[in-house]
């Protein structure tokens, strides 16, 4: 995955312009792809920030649309539908900065020792039970790598040791990250 300066830019900027018009309650704005990079299917996540503190964090693994859709979708969910938080309002939205987090393919786990903490972020599976985590997030708790497995465990509902089961799936992946720089908006 290697995404340009420009790619980038256009993303966050639907991302924002899709969390603006959905809290001022008006339509979506289309965007025209500009680049295959954006028509691609990708998995990707928006987080938003409000004073560098979480506020709504949204993805899909799974990539069945363009991602310039899929970063759309995901930054209104993050913004209206995220159950840990209440809904972004308008005298919040200039304080929120965006990060978005583009998926690589999963990849099978053989061992927990091919984990890298602040590369790898890591879905588990246990039936139809699944929880993910991007991998900033071991680096910004300090977590090692067990803590790292049994948080992801944690956050799909499992039991701290469920990824020690034999009948549970562990994948990982990496993240191409980008985030807006404070007031001016600008990819860092």
């Amino acid at each position: 995955m290697l995404f340009t300066q420009e790619d980038k830019f256009i993303l966050l900027q639907i991302a924002r312009s899709s969390l603006e018009r959905i809290i001022a309650g008006k339509l979506e704005r289309q965007f025209p792809p500009i680049s295959q990079n954006i028509k691609s299917q990708h998995g990707a996540f928006v987080t938003l920030r409000e004073e560098g503190q979480l506020r709504g964090c949204i993805g899909f693994i799974d990539a069945k649309k363009p991602l310039y859709q899929v970063i759309r979708e995901a930054a209104v969910k993050a913004a209206k539908e995220d159950p840990r938080f209440y809904p972004v309002t308008t005298i919040e939205l200039n304080k929120i900065n965006i990060e978005i987090s583009i998926l690589s393919e999963l990849v099978p786990l053989a061992s927990i020792e091919e984990i890298e903490i602040g590369k790898h972020g890591l879905l588990i599976i246990s039936g139809t039970v699944r929880g993910l985590l991007l991998p900033g997030v071991a680096v910004e708790m300090n977590w090692n790598r067990e803590q790292f497995l049994s948080n992801v465990a944690m956050k799909a509902g499992l039991s701290a040791d469920a990824w020690k089961e034999p009948e549970t799936k562990l994948f990982s992946f990496t993240t191409e990250t980008f985030r807006e720089n404070g007031q001016f908006r600008t990819v860092i």
